[in-house]
C-alpha cells in the first residue's frame, strides 16, 4: 500500500520508531495506539468520535449476533461479497468499523479512514485481522497515491461532509483504472420528517452528552409512531429511530440530530456527480440514494512505488 504525504504530496513516508516521516519534506505522522494520525483534530466530526466510542459495538455483527451490518452492506453497495476477496478496498468513513469488518471477514485488503477518534474503536473492533488496516484522516486529504483502491465505498459519510460533491471527487482519482465505486447518502424524501429539520437547528450545537441523554429519552417513542393515529404526526414532528433494538434507537437517534452537517440528494443530482467525474457503468441500488460506478480502464495513475517509503501490505 502507498502511502503519500499530503503536506507535499510525495509518495513514500518511512516508518520509524514513533510514527511515519516524509523523506522529501520531513513531514512527521504519528502512530497512536497503533493508528497512524494524518489529522490532530475532529474538525467537524466530534460527534462522530464520542458516538462510536460509546457505542463501539453496538452494529458489529460479531458482537451482536446478527448480520445486519453485512446484509446493510450487500443492500447500499450492491457488491456480492465473494466477489471482493483479494481486492484492495478503501472504507471512506469507517466509523468503529462494521462494514471494513464485513470486507475483511470477506477476504478483503482493507483501509479504513476516519476523520473522527471513532478510529480508536475501530483499532480495538479489527484488532487481529492483518487485512485490516486503520487511518485518522480528512477524507479532503488522503494520504494515498493515485490509482491504489480497487473498490472504494463510502456508507453514510460523504453527507457529513462540509460538501457532499467535493468529497467524493477527492475519493474517484484513487481508484485503479478499471476500479469501482460505491456510495450511499441521504435521500431528499428525508425532508418529509419536518419536526426533524425544524429540531436539526437546535440539535448540533448542544453538547454531546446532552444530546445523548435526549436521544436516550426519546426511545420510547418508538411505541408512539406505530400507533395509527398518534403515530402519523410523530414520525414527522419528532421523527426517531424506528429500529426494535433500544439501543440501535438509542445511537441512530443520536445519530440523526447530533452531526454538523446533514445534506440530503436525488439520485439525479449523484449520477450526475459520477459522470462528471468521467465513471462509466453507473447504476443506481435499489437503497436512495445508493450508486456505483467504474473508473474507466484507460484512465491514468500516478501511483509509483519509491525507494525507502512505507508500504502497509
Amino acid at each position: 500500500m502507498i502511502l503519500k504525504c499530503i503536506r507535499c504530496g510525495a509518495s513514500g513516508l518511512q516508518a520509524g520508531a514513533t510514527g511515519l516521516t516524509c523523506a522529501a519534506c520531513a513531514a512527521e505522522y504519528p502512530v497512536i495506539r497503533g493508528v497512524p494520525r494524518f489529522v490532530d483534530q475532529e474538525f467537524y466530526s466530534g460527534s462522530f468520535g464520542f458516538q462510536w466510542n460509546r457505542f463501539s459495538r453496538t452494529q458489529l455483527d460479531s458482537a451482536n449476533g446478527t448480520t445486519q451490518s453485512r446484509d446493510t452492506f450487500v443492500e447500499k453497495t450492491g457488491w456480492p461479497l465473494d466477489e471482493l476477496r483479494g481486492a484492495r478496498i478503501l472504507d471512506a468513513g469507517c466509523g468503529m468499523g462494521r462494514f471494513a469488518a464485513v470486507c475483511a471477514d470477506a477476504g478483503a485488503d482493507v483501509h479504513a479512514v476516519d476523520l473522527s477518534s471513532a478510529v480508536d474503536a475501530a483499532a480495538v473492533n479489527l484488532a487481529g485481522r492483518p487485512n485490516v488496516h486503520v487511518y485518522q484522516a480528512d477524507i479532503m486529504k488522503l494520504p494515498f497515491a493515485e490509482g491504489s483502491f480497487d473498490r472504494i465505498y463510502s456508507v453514510g459519510v460523504l453527507h457529513h461532509t462540509p460538501d457532499t460533491r467535493a468529497a467524493f471527487m477527492r475519493l474517484v482519482p484513487l481508484l485503479k483504472p478499471g476500479g469501482v465505486i460505491s456510495i450511499w447518502v441521504y435521500t431528499v424524501e428525508l425532508l418529509t420528517a419536518k419536526g426533524g429539520e425544524i429540531l436539526r437547528r437546535v440539535t448540533p450545537r448542544l453538547s454531546q452528552r446532552m444530546m445523548l441523554f435526549l436521544a436516550r429519552a426519546a426511545v420510547p417513542l418508538y411505541y408512539v409512531h406505530r400507533t395509527s393515529l398518534a403515530g402519523r404526526l410523530t414520525r414527522v414532528w419528532i421523527p426517531t429511530s424506528m429500529h426494535p433494538n433500544p439501543e440501535w434507537r438509542w445511537l441512530d437517534t443520536f445519530d440523526w440530530y447530533a452531526p454538523k452537517y446533514q445534506w440530503k440528494h436525488t439520485f439525479e443530482e449523484v449520477e450526475g456527480w459520477f459522470r462528471d467525474a468521467g465513471l462509466t457503468g453507473i447504476r443506481r441500488g435499489p437503497f436512495p440514494v445508493s450508486v456505483n460506478g467504474q473508473r474507466p480502464a484507460g484512465a491514468g495513475t500516478s501511483a509509483a512505488r519509491h525507494e525507502g517509503e512505507a508500504v502497509l501490505q
